[in-house]
C-alpha cells in the first residue's frame, strides 16, 4: 500500500524543527466508508442507465412523439433496458400517446438494487479491514 507522508515545522527558539509522520493508506478512522474504482464505475454505468430509463418514462408520461430525433434515440437506447420489465403490467407498446409505464419505474428500482449489490461486493474486503 501507498503511504503518506505528513511533514509538521514547529518554530522553536533554537531554529526550525521538521517532524515527520509516516501512516499507511490501511490507516483510516473506523466508520469512514471505503470507496473502489470499480464501486464507482459499477454507480456511474447505473446512473446512466437510470438516467436514461428516466427520460424514457417522462418522455412516455408526456406523450412524447416517436417522429422527433431526440425522442426516437431515448426510446431506442432504452428500449433493451426495460423491456424484460414490459410483461409484468399488461405493457401494450404504443408511442405517442400519453401514459404511465410502471415497469420503466419496476426497472429503474431494481437496477438501482442492482447496483447497490454490485458496489457492496466490490467493496466487501475493504469494509471488513476497516473494522
Amino acid at each position: 500500500m501507498a503511504d503518506r507522508i505528513q511533514e509538521t515545522k514547529i518554530m522553536t527558539d533554537e531554529g526550525v524543527t521538521t517532524e515527520t509522520t509516516r501512516t499507511t493508506a490501511d490507516e483510516r478512522p473506523v466508520g469512514e466508508p471505503a470507496s473502489s474504482m470499480t464501486a464507482r464505475i459499477i454507480w456511474f454505468i447505473a446512473s446512466v442507465i437510470m438516467t436514461i430509463l428516466a427520460l424514457r418514462f417522462v418522455l412516455i408520461l408526456l406523450g412524447a412523439n416517436r417522429g422527433n430525433t431526440f425522442v426516437d434515440f431515448i426510446y431506442s437506447i432504452s428500449y433493451p433496458f426495460a423491456r424484460p420489465f414490459f410483461g409484468m403490467f399488461n405493457y401494450d407498446l404504443e408511442y405517442g400517446v400519453s401514459r404511465f409505464e410502471l415497469s420503466t419505474l419496476v426497472a429503474i428500482a431494481v437496477y438501482a438494487l442492482v447496483a447497490t449489490g454490485l458496489s457492496y461486493l466490490a467493496t466487501i474486503r475493504h469494509k471488513s479491514t476497516a473494522l
